[in-house]
C-alpha cells in the first residue's frame, strides 16, 4: 500500500508533471513566474486547493455520485467544489496574507479555473483511485506545480540581468525556458 502511495506521488509530481508533461494550468504559470516569492505563494494556494478538492471531489464522488448514479454530474460538481475551496482561500489570504493576495492579484481567482485543479480531480476518477490515492495524487501534482512554478520563476529573475536578443526577450524567452524544463522533466520518464 506504501509502495504504490509512493509511486503515484512520483509519477505525479515529476514524471506525469502536470504543467510540463500534461500542460495543464498554463495561464497561472506563465502568469505569476516573475518572482519567486509570488510564484510560491500561488504554487502554494494550488497545493492546498488540489490536495483539498481531491479529497472532497473523491467523498462526494464515492458516497454521493455513484450511489445514486449520477456520475455523469461529476465535472459539474467538481467544478463546484473547486469554486468554492477556491473561495475560501480567497477569503483567507484576504485577512490573513494581504501582500500576498496583492502580489497574486487576479491568478488567484484563476484557480478556479485552472484546469489542472479539475484534470486531478476527473484523473482520480478515470483510474479509480480510492480517496487516499486521490489526494496523494492532488497533493503530489500540486507539488509538482509547485515545483515547477518555482523553477521557472527562479530561472526568469536571473534572465533579467542577461543579455538576450531582442526578438527573444520578453514571453519568448519564457515559452522557451518552459519548453526546457519540459524536456529535462522528460528524463523523469525513465523512473517508471
Amino acid at each position: 500500500m506504501i509502495g504504490k502511495l509512493i509511486l503515484i506521488a512520483i509519477g505525479s509530481a515529476f514524471i506525469n508533471n502536470v504543467v510540463l508533461s500534461q500542460f495543464l494550468g498554463i495561464c497561472p504559470f506563465l502568469g505569476v513566474s516573475k518572482k519567486t516569492g509570488t510564484a510560491a505563494g500561488m504554487g502554494s494556494a494550488v497545493v492546498f486547493v488540489i490536495t483539498l478538492a481531491s479529497a472532497v471531489a473523491g467523498a462526494i464522488y464515492k458516497y454521493l455520485l455513484v450511489p445514486f448514479d449520477i456520475t455523469y454530474l461529476q465535472t459539474i460538481v467538481f467544478i463546484l467544489v473547486i469554486a468554492a475551496l477556491v473561495q475560501f482561500v480567497e477569503m483567507f489570504l484576504k485577512k490573513k496574507m494581504k501582500g500576498l493576495y496583492q502580489a497574486l492579484g487576479v491568478y488567484l481567482p484563476l484557480i478556479t479555473t485552472n484546469c489542472a485543479v479539475l484534470g486531478v480531480a476527473l484523473t482520480n476518477v478515470k483510474k479509480e483511485y480510492t480517496i487516499l490515492e486521490g489526494v496523494v495524487n492532488g497533493f503530489a501534482t500540486a507539488v509538482g506545480f509547485l515545483i515547477a512554478i518555482v523553477i521557472l520563476a527562479g530561472l526568469r529573475e536571473k534572465m533579467e540581468y542577461n543579455d538576450i536578443p531582442k526578438s527573444f526577450q520578453g514571453m519568448p524567452i519564457v515559452l522557451l525556458t518552459a519548453c526546457l524544463m519540459a524536456i529535462a522533466f522528460f528524463g523523469f520518464s525513465g523512473l517508471k
